[in-house]
Parts: C-alpha cells; structure tokens; sequence
C-alpha cells in the first residue's frame, strides 16, 4: 500500500533532540574504519594488475555486480530509507535480511549507521552534523578540508558517537537487531568469505579463491563506500536544489547512478520520510524499484510518498 507523508519530520521520528552520549569516537572504531577503508584500495591495485595484458575473467565480474547491487539493496533500502526513515514497513525476517545485507557492506553495524544519519537530518550543515563539507572554515584551504572530512574523515573523528536512545531507541528495543549489531564482525568474514568460497568452489584453486575475494570482496567493498561516500561528500557541494531544504543537499545524477538513487540527495532532504528519492520525470532510482516490487508481492507495506501538492509547494528558491 502506498501513501503520502504526513509529515516530513528532518530525522524521520518525531521528538527527537539533539544528544551527543561520546565524547570522540571509539579506537575500536577507528581501527575498523582504518581496515574498510584502507584496506580495499589493495584490492584495486591486485584487480588492476590482475587485468594488465588480459581480458576479465565472468565470474569475477559476475561477482563484483552481484555483491555491489546486494551492498546497495541493503544500505539504500534497508539501513536508510526503512531502518533510518521509516520509508515503509515490513515484516521480521525482511527486517533481518535487510539489516546483514547492510553490515556486509563494512560501513559500521546498523545501530551506529542509523543514529549518525539521523543526527545528520536533525543537524544538517549546522554545527553537529557528522559529516559536512560546509564547517571546516572559509576559502579554498576550508573548502577542500570540509570535502575531505565529509567524504572520509569524519569516520575517524565522530562516527559513532550518537550512541544513546536519543536518535535509536527503537531498535535498541529490537532483540533481533541488537542480536544481528553483536555479530557484525560475522558479516565482516561473510562479505570477504562469500566470495572467497565461490571462487574456491567454482575454480578449485587457491590463486582462483584469492581472485574472486579480491574482485567480489576487496573491490566492490571500495567502489561501494566511494560511491555511497560521495552522497555526503559531493551531493552538499555540487548538483541542482529543485526543492527547498533547510541544508545545501543537491542533486548529482552520476551519484545517484551509483548508489541507486541515492544521489536524488536534495529530494530525499526535502522530503526525508519518502521511500522514493527519484521523484521527478528522468530520475533514475533503482532502489526504489525494489521497494515497489517488495510492496506489490506482500514484503512491503505502508509506503511513504510524498503528495504531489507538497511537491508544488515546496520549490526551491534559489536553483542552481
């Protein structure tokens, strides 16, 4: 069933304040985040030289697709615009294949992920937000920081750090979420030993194993947090505003291709609830796809939309 809004709240709950429960992020988190994203790169390098003076190789292809498009099915439907939002409802084993299929993607445990998006809602390019590109001074040398920062740095100095019931408390109350946030490190080993296990099994072969991890694990886990790092990072610098939003969120189309609708950034800003990003003619939103075709088979129900006269009544004024 779908439905409109009723309302637009920045964070997607509505009585939420702003707390901050850390005082910096944890050196537990920092180290995982120095492993997803330092760590990867390797991966690029072995595919480039896998490739030199070759052709590639379907399997390997055919799991770098497979396991970016089940990465993107669980950031974009599942940890933001169901876990985060509350885009649309679902039942407890959606819920649960939504939430591993999000961990698999080395971008934090769902908890952690959830409570730094919202914080970003409530706070967005104000002082609070996790990661904006517009709060590291004024010019060029404040300008290049504040992309540097939104794109990766914030993770090493405030990811994590809305911890408390504030901006997740109910999937704190959630036995099976906080059940699957305990095994993340499990989903960790499944991300790189899915892969892995594939390839040792269709090519039997060690050196045919490390290939296959390389290209479905290390590679698609690099050019995923790239592209999902880019909505923070370039969709607040660079795109178009057709709605109005009380932060710089923009339109990028190369974004949006790339992390399956998610670049529609100022759309989803002005309308945060909405399980459809790509709301206007043209706009490409794969993810929400999904959820339309979840909906119409019995997975999904209650599907937020905006209505077309908040549409109309919420133009940008300045369109750039």
């Amino acid at each position: 069933m779908l439905s409109a809004t009723p309302s637009d709240d920045l964070t997607g709950l509505s009585g939420v304040a702003v707390a901050t429960v850390k005082p910096r992020t944890g050196r537990v988190s920092q180290a995982i985040t120095v492993v997803a994203v330092v760590v990867p790169p390797i991966g690029l390098v072995v595919a480039m030289a896998q490739l030199w003076g070759r052709g590639l190789e379907p399997l390997d292809v055919g799991l770098l697709i497979g396991f970016y498009v089940a990465s993107g099915i669980g950031v974009t439907v599942g940890f933001h615009r169901y876990f985060t939002h509350r885009g649309f409802e679902a039942g407890r084993v959606v819920r649960a294949v939504l939430a591993v299929l999000g961990s698999i993607t080395l971008q934090g445990p769902l908890t952690q992920w959830v409570t730094d998006h919202r914080k970003h809602h409530a706070l967005s390019d104000r002082p609070g937000d996790p990661h904006s590109p517009h709060l590291s001074g004024k010019g060029l040398g404040g300008a290049l920081r504040g992309l540097v920062h939104a794109h990766v740095g914030w993770m090493f100095v405030t990811k994590g750090m809305e911890r408390g019931d504030a901006y997740g408390r109910d999937l704190y109350d959630d036995r099976m979420i906080r059940w699957i946030d305990r095994l993340y490190l499990v989903w960790v080993v499944v991300s790189l030993g899915a892969p892995f296990a594939i390839g040792w099994g269709v090519r039997g072969t060690l050196g045919g194993a490390a290939e296959a991890l390389v290209w479905g694990g290390l590679l698609r886990i690099f050019l995923f947090h790239h592209a999902t790092f880019s909505v923070n990072s370039i969709c607040h610098l660079f795109g178009k505003r057709p709605y109005r939003s009380r932060d710089e969120s923009r339109n990028n189309w190369l974004v949006a291709v790339l992390t399956f609708g998610e670049g529609w950034h100022n759309n989803h800003h002005a309308f945060p609830r909405s399980a459809r990003h790509g709301i206007d003619r043209g706009q490409i939103d794969p993810a929400w796809w999904v959820i339309r075709s979840m909906a119409a088979v019995g997975l999904a129900r209650d599907v937020k939309l905006p209505s077309r006269s908040r549409q109309r009544h919420q133009p940008a004024v300045e369109r750039v």
